[in-house]
């Protein structure tokens, strides 16, 4: 069996050209997918504690089994409307490594799929134009059943740092304890 081996943008694949493992999940009508390593658990969406005066894109935080944890809504984050919350809606849970740390982050996603395996050879680059998000958003761009599944670069899509730069953290850090979680 192969060896694993860390990719950039944080997603992980086997040697040998064998598949990777990816949860699917529908935004606004389209499938996008991350790497499984990087997926902690899946909760059902509510007791969301909104924060004041931060991006459309922070929903707020929730507390999960006492840590407090960042919501993120992935269509505001795209550049979109914040999602509609509807029945399937949820919190899928990664964790994101930033230098030394590790961070659990909660993101809304309209619906979960499935867990798909996308052999390397299925995955083409990300585009370089055409696409309604980020391109450094993009990991790739797997093909499954004659269709595209967008491959999310996590690393860049729930950027710490830039998040933080966005809401302007680091001046609350000293503050709040709420936004301690995310500096």
């Amino acid at each position: 069996m192969g060896q694993l081996v860390e990719q950039k943008g944080g997603v992980l694949a086997t040697s040998a050209d064998s598949p990777s493992q990816y949860l699917t999940f529908t935004l606004g009508g389209e499938m996008f997918a991350v790497g499984i390593l990087n997926v902690k658990e899946i909760i059902e969406y509510g007791s969301l504690t909104e924060i004041p005066m931060m991006p459309a894109f922070i929903r707020g935080v929730i507390n999960l089994r006492g840590s407090v944890v960042p919501v993120i809504d992935l269509t505001a984050r795209f550049g979109g409307q914040q999602t509609v919350i509807g029945k399937r809606t949820c919190i899928v849970i990664v964790e994101i490594q930033d230098e030394d740390t590790r961070h659990d982050i909660g993101v809304i996603v309209d619906a979960v799929s499935e867990v798909l395996e996308i052999p390397s050879s299925e995955i083409e680059p990300p585009p370089s134009f055409g696409a309604r998000i980020r391109a450094d958003f993009i990991f790739g761009m797997g093909k499954v059943a004659g269709k595209f599944v967008i491959l999310l670069n996590l690393e860049n899509v729930l950027s710490v740092e830039e998040i933080a730069s966005l809401t302007g953290v680091e001046k609350l850090a000293g503050d709040s304890g709420i936004a301690a979680g995310m500096a």
